[in-house]
């Protein structure tokens, strides 16, 4: 094409970018890579080929791990550890610069081989992959610098196995890696099969930042190696990818101990008011939709706008789309290069190919590329509208009424990010909360940086990565002693019985309630007293329990202040029946009086500590390279299901409750199996105390037997669990069907004299992000 050729047409000329000296670097290698363990690269074995999706041309060569070779990883990293955590945290912080800065010579290496192995154009490597993964590094550089003054007596988690997806190769190793090094970990890295470059690219210059051998480890190869990573002996799983997978990882690693963390799919909604300003709000879609070709979690790929523009707003889109450039990724005046595969090119197709919507569709060249798509006309739960595509497809509807939009915004099993765009900041910021989504961002999509967490709920996983709340997941405190199962008092040969009968009920929806299965059993003291009988609960108790706490959602809208004040209020009156309480204890566990009356007056202590932080617990206001403001904001998490421990029946019960509630949760508590009166008489405080009906929930019973019903109830956010009964296995492994959270004790006992506020605080919120750009220009 000549000058004149173009100043005619007004079309952008090529501007191609070497590839030279990224084939050099594969070259110098033989065009053959082994894995890298021990801080040296192994010599090939059995191997597949990594290709250029736009050309379908062979790039290298690379092995296939076995699970030997993943086990020779572990090994390497578990001897390493100890010593890469003595380094301390600026030894350690010293490096991490050096490997950020080693990014940043070497970044136009890191673009092109990004682009060259996954297709994307080469503008977003250059200027938004790579940047982003240099920034990650010299944030967590500080982090690593500030933790034994911010984080006194967290300690490492160890080993740490982490298997990454093929759409951001070497973004998702820095925001994997960077964190883990900084906090003391090693790590164990599994790269997309597809895209495995990148990160051999960053092992083999990481030597020249003066990383120790054996903190970083890669192995490569397709789905089993990744499986071989998570079975190994590593003390933390981080997954990014499916959420079928996750699932699954789920299961796999349900009572190991080891530490979790998902991100995983998404629908994101990205929702246009008739105030937006359209054509801004056009250039946010391409933004939302078509980078990286649509292959991105967070992806905006339901547009949801309000009717009376909708017309104008889609005719404006079609014409944006003609002007979409699809083609060579390193054509820098490319806007979408090519599908990763071929295989995931055809899904995408297979899936459009099956709608009845109104399909528009840019141009793309032959071969593994795919137009920029656009599909109005779709229902609420039409498949494409629910199902993650992982492509440049954007599936539309309407809405007339800002709840209307949050409905159908909410309309989906996941809950990773979403887009509101408006030019009403009162509208913008009454809709954010209301959105079930771990990220939200008004007037901007995309917008990511190491200091804001970045992560989801529902389906879309848990867990945060970036900021302080991304720490939490490499990290540990001390852990507890082995925990021993605290059996209820048996029938003694000859009872004693005195007094009046009596048999506690549940106590559901704010009432006493008689179990449904008609069954209960009696409360012996060790001295053979019959202290009265409790309902076993089954799971049509646990199901109303579930059902009254979900009706009692205003609770989670309340004020911290309010919540305070009744918190106070269980406070006074459990202090004004002292007395009572002590006796109760001293008669189930065989405490001694004073024993008793010092849990109840840590219990009576406790509340007022939960409410002194209902309204002390503040989010952030992240320092993002933005001009705007990021704010991290503490919400609830919803419901969560409990097992109450069995050691102190009291105190152990109110420590687990009244943080949940200071933070707006409605909880479904199983009292102690062992010594279950504490908590029947504790709901008499709580029907005293102003506490709205189902806000708490106290079932009495076998907390085996409703293990399985909690950890797998769709219904239930998350599970906390303190039993001295054997359950972490099976409420993580239930936990699956909709991927809630859990906190479970593996068996390790906690001194609950100790409120441990920190890390409670963090167990009863969700970190939500939401981005609020300004400025005219």
């Amino acid at each position: 094409m000549t000058v004149a050729e173009i100043f005619e047409t007004m079309d952008y000329g090529p501007a191609p970018e070497s590839s030279a000296e990224a084939m050099a670097w594969i070259d110098g290698h033989g065009g053959r890579f082994g894995l890298f363990i021990d801080g040296a690269f192994t010599d090939p074995g059995s191997s597949f080929d990594t290709r250029n999706p736009a050309t379908g041309k062979t790039l290298a060569q690379v092995t296939q791990a076995t699970s030997e070779d993943v086990t020779a990883a572990v090994t390497a990293a578990r001897k390493a550890q100890p010593g890469w955590e003595k380094l301390g945290g600026p030894g350690r912080a010293r490096i991490l610069y050096a490997l950020a800065r080693i990014i940043q010579k070497q970044s136009r290496l890191f673009a092109v081989l990004e682009s060259l192995d996954s297709g994307k154009p080469i503008r977003e490597a250059r200027d938004i992959d790579v940047s982003l993964v240099a920034r990650h590094f010299y944030y967590h550089a500080g982090m690593a610098q500030l933790m034994e003054d911010e984080l006194p007596g967290a300690r490492a988690l160890g080993v740490c196995g982490q298997v990454i997806p093929w759409n951001f190769p070497l973004l998702m190793l820095a925001w994997k890696v960077a964190p883990a090094l900084a906090m003391g970990n090693t790590v164990v890295l599994k790269p997309a099969e597809w895209t495995p470059l990148t990160a051999l690219a960053f092992a083999d210059l990481a030597r020249e930042a003066g990383l120790p051998k054996g903190v970083l480890n890669i192995v490569t190869g397709d789905g089993a190696v990744g499986e071989a990573v998570v079975a190994a002996d590593v003390d933390k799983v981080a997954f990014t990818g499916s959420t079928e997978v996750g699932k699954a990882i789920r299961r796999a690693t349900a009572g190991s101990g080891k530490a979790l963390t998902l991100e995983l799919g998404g629908k994101s909604p990205f929702i246009v008011f008739d105030d937006a300003d359209l054509d801004s709000a056009v250039e946010g879609i391409v933004d939302a939709i078509w980078f990286n070709g649509g292959q991105v979690c967070c992806a905006g790929s339901r547009l949801i706008v309000q009717e009376g523009i909708a017309e104008d707003f889609h005719e404006r889109l079609r014409t944006r789309m003609a002007k979409l450039r699809v083609g060579d990724p390193l054509d820098k005046c490319i806007d979408m290069g090519a599908i990763v595969d071929p295989v995931q090119r055809d899904r995408i197709a297979a899936m459009v190919d099956g709608t009845t919507g109104q399909v528009h569709r840019g141009d793309a060249p032959e071969g593994c590329f795919y137009p920029p798509t656009l599909i109005t006309g779709l229902d609420p739960a039409d498949p494409l509208m629910q199902d993650e595509i992982f492509g440049p497809v954007l599936v539309g509807t309407t809405f007339r009424t800002p709840a209307e939009a949050v409905s159908l915004a909410n309309n989906t099993r996941y809950g990773l990010a979403a887009t509101v765009w408006t030019e009403n900041v009162n509208l913008a910021l009454d809709i954010a909360p209301k959105l079930a989504s771990g990220i939200v961002w008004v007037n901007g999509t995309n917008m990511m940086d190491a200091a804001a967490g970045f992560g989801g709920v529902r389906e879309s996983g848990f867990g945060r990565e970036g900021g302080w709340e991304g720490l939490r997941a490499y990290v540990k405190g001390p852990e507890g002693k082995a925990l021993k199962p605290v059996a209820p008092v048996a029938a003694p040969k000859e009872a004693k019985v005195t007094g009046l009968d009596r048999t506690a009920k549940l106590y559901v929806g704010g009432k006493q309630a008689r179990p449904d299965g008609g069954y209960s059993r009696a409360v012996w003291s060790p001295r053979g007293a019959l202290l009265g009988h409790v309902g076993l609960a089954n799971r049509k108790d646990l199901r109303n329990a579930v059902e009254a706490a979900r009706g009692a959602g205003a609770w989670s809208k309340t004020t911290g202040h309010q919540r305070a004040q009744i918190l106070y209020y269980m406070g006074e009156n459990l202090s004004a029946r002292a007395g009572e309480f002590a006796a109760r204890i001293s008669d189930m566990t065989g405490a001694t009086a004073k024993q008793a009356e010092t849990e109840v007056a840590a219990s009576v202590d406790r509340l007022f500590t939960w409410a002194a932080w209902a309204d002390k617990y503040d989010g952030r206001a992240k320092g993002v390279p933005i001009r705007g403001v990021a704010l991290a904001m503490n919400e609830p998490v919803g419901v969560i299901g409990q097992f109450a421990p069995d050691e102190m029946p009291l105190l152990g019960l109110i420590s687990v409750i009244a943080p949940a509630m200071a933070m707006g949760n409605r909880t479904v508590t199983v009292a102690s199996t062992a010594y279950p009166l504490a908590a029947t008489d504790f709901y008499q405080v709580l029907e005293t105390s102003d506490v709205p009906g189902g806000v708490v929930n106290i079932l009495t019973g076998d907390a085996t037997e409703l293990a399985a019903q909690m950890g797998g109830h769709m219904d239930v956010d998350a599970v906390w669990s303190f039993s001295s009964s054997d359950i972490s296995a099976t409420i993580e492994a239930e936990s699956a069907h909709n991927l809630k959270r859990t906190w479970v004790n593996n068996g390790r006992a906690r001194d609950w004299s100790v409120t441990d506020a920190h890390t409670f605080l963090a167990q009863a919120t969700e970190v939500k992000t939401v981005w609020i750009p300004y400025g005219e220009g």
